[in-house]
């Protein structure tokens, strides 16, 4: 793992640019351009959000930002470093949509086998398997086979695999895909738990709801382009709109202006909030991607 003290809090954890990838058709004369032109920036410490349909160029990016697949032109840097050097991954967890796992190993022999491949020596392996599994609840679960794990279960695991060697990025590609909603609020708890601890946390996801509730900024890539990003706040506000929130006031006051509610706040009435109104994320998306996904 990176020294995160040798890191100015200034340099970005997740920086890419211009990032553009196009994988050829096999048989055909032919390319398709899976990202293109794709600039973004995540710093340390903050849950970014990447948002958007089915073959958007979600995946890819991911993959390029982790240095699985190398970018047709662009950059990709993680706390500095090109995602292309090994070094840079060494401050990387990573939890795939679908992570594969040795279904006849324990919940704790897992943890242990990744602790392994880590480096971790065997107490530190002992302890960290420990801790992480309290972290994801499944210290009940730390003897029981992975071939009896739920969905859920499963995707806890993952990520608690994910964090066996303290890192200080954590790249989640739809973490709580096919878990049921408790499971998906335990994933999302989670989530939170990270971004308390200081972890920058990157994550893709199509259950949008869950995307508003825990990220600080949201990106939106359709087409393979990023067509909005920035905080969430400022994405789901709509701008020529002007919400008053009474408290206490009788139903003849709701056609009042909030000069004459000010005047009546000896009768109890409160203007507890006036400002523009939100949109929720959900419709954001539909609406700058045309509405017309599945996804």
């Amino acid at each position: 793992m990176a020294d995160i003290e040798q890191i100015p809090p200034t340099v970005p954890a997740v920086e890419i640019e211009g990032l553009t990838k196009v994988f050829p058709v096999p048989f055909r004369r032919e390319k398709v351009v899976a990202v293109r032109d794709l600039n973004l920036r995540v710093m340390p410490g903050e849950v970014y959000g990447l948002i958007g349909p089915n073959g958007s160029g979600k995946s890819t990016t991911m993959k390029v930002l982790l240095g699985l697949i190398s970018a047709t032109s662009g950059a990709a840097r993680i706390f500095g470093r090109d995602s292309g050097e090994t070094a840079s991954r060494g401050s990387v967890g990573f939890l795939p949509e679908n992570p594969y796992f040795y279904k006849y190993l324990t919940g704790g022999e897992t943890l242990a086998f990744y602790g392994k491949l880590c480096g971790l020596r065997r107490r530190e392996i002992r302890e960290r398997t420990t801790e992480l599994l309290e972290l994801v609840g499944l210290e009940d679960a730390r003897h029981r086979r992975l071939g009896g794990y739920s969905k859920g279960m499963l995707q806890r695991i993952g990520l608690a695999q994910a964090l066996v060697g303290d890192p200080e990025l954590v790249v989640l590609d739809e973490p709580t895909a096919g878990v049921d909603p408790s499971g998906s609020r335990k994933i999302r708890d989670l989530v939170f738990e990270l971004k308390r601890r200081g972890i920058t946390v990157v994550l893709s996801s199509h259950l949008l709801e869950q995307v508003q509730e825990v990220c600080d900024r949201v990106g939106i890539i359709f087409e393979g382009e990023l067509v909005r990003e920035g905080a969430l706040e400022d994405l789901i506000e709509i701008e020529d709109q002007t919400e008053i929130v009474l408290e206490g006031a009788p139903p003849d006051l709701l056609d009042e202006i909030a000069a004459l509610a000010r005047a009546r706040a000896g009768e109890g009435v409160k203007l507890l909030r006036s400002g523009r109104p939100r949109t929720t994320l959900e419709r954001l998306f539909l609406r700058e991607t045309g509405g017309g996904s599945e996804d």
